[in-house]
Parts: structure tokens; sequence; C-alpha cells
């Protein structure tokens, strides 16, 4: 119970660090650059998402701008189907992606305006190769334990970056959404359908 406690509050966390906007950034290093994209995500998403005076509809519509700029969503999502993905119909696949950037929205949307002051701290990061670094971050609130949250982004050019993974204590959130999903497809007997029929409940 006390994981699931800290990781759901590390999912508000990383949902909180989205922005208006991914910011191309000027440092030669590519780990600063990396890490200069996910501090300057915060503030603008508090000063965007967590007003209470704009419509759900708007925090919504907000919400998906913001996740499209700076997610690789379709590079997550094909991940998330894994093997999957191969079987699936084009049909599918469309309605798929549709499906699952829906789900996002719906599912995360709301949590913005129960904002309470958390705040992120990057440590540091480590490049892998050109294209891929981690930032390594804490989300924290006055007197909680620090969360840790990792973020794995993508770049093509070294100064515009796309998250395409993030890790809340040491799960990755894609991971345990490919686990799910496979669940799901192997319950309707190894077939995509069965997924998008449960993901329109869910976004319905």
């Amino acid at each position: 119970m006390m994981f699931r406690r800290y990781f759901m509050v590390g999912v508000f966390g990383f949902v909180l660090l989205l922005a208006a906007g991914a910011q191309p950034v000027a440092a030669e290093d590519p780990g600063k650059n990396a890490e200069q994209f996910i501090s300057g995500l915060a503030d603008q998403a508090v000063e965007a998402l967590t007003n209470t005076d704009i419509s759900k509809q708007d925090r919504a519509k907000r919400f998906r701008v913001m996740l499209t700029d700076n997610f690789a969503i379709k590079t997550i999502a094909r991940w998330v189907l894994g093997r999957h993905w191969k079987k699936a119909s084009d049909a599918e696949k469309t309605e798929y992606l549709h499906l699952f950037e829906e789900l996002l929205v719906v599912t995360y949307v709301d949590r913005f305006s129960s904002y309470s002051g958390e705040s992120l701290k990057i440590v540091k990061s480590l490049v892998n190769n050109p294209k891929d670094a981690v930032v390594f971050s804490e989300i924290s609130h006055e007197g909680n334990k620090p969360i840790h949250v990792d973020w794995r982004v993508r770049t093509k050019d070294s100064v515009t970056f796309k998250i395409i993974d993030v890790l809340v204590e040491g799960v990755s959130m894609g991971q345990t959404q490919r686990s799910e999903f496979a669940s799901v497809i192997r319950q309707h007997g190894g077939n995509v359908e069965g997924l998008l029929a449960e993901l329109r409940k869910r976004v319905g």
C-alpha cells in the first residue's frame, strides 16, 4: 500500500511537469540540454493548467497540446502495444493511436486542479547515445519524502526533446501500461479488438 501511494503521487508529479510546448535549449552539453528541457516544464505546466478558474474543457485542450508537444506519443503507444502492433490492421492501429492519446487525457487532466505545491529538483543526467538521455529528478512536497522520477528523453537535433518514458521510483510507466494492455489482449484471445473495446469504455 505504501509503494502504491508513492507510485500514484509520482504519477501525479510527472503529469504536472508537462509544458505548453517543447522549448529548444542552447547548452553545448547534451546532458545539460536534456536537464534544461525537463526543468523548464514545471512552471509552464503549473501556470497553464492549475488555474481553478478555467473550465475542465479548456484544461483538457491545454493538456492535449502539452502532451503532443512534449511526449513522443506515437513512439510510446507503439512500444506499449508491443508485438501486437504488427498483428493489428491499419484501421486498428489508427483507432488505437487515437484511443491511447484520449486515455492519457481522460486519466490525468483532472489531476491539475488539485495541485498543491509539488516542486521538481534535477539531480543529474546520463547520456546513453547521441539521441537518448535520462534525466534523474526528485519531486517533493513539504513534509513528504521526495519521489524519484527519471525521464527518458529523445532528440533528433540535440536541442529539441521528446519524453519517451517516465520511471517513478524505478517503475517504468510505459512498461506498466504495456503489461496491462498485454493482459487485456490475452483475456480476449489475443485479439487487439479486445483492447480497443476496453479503451473505448475507458474514454467514453
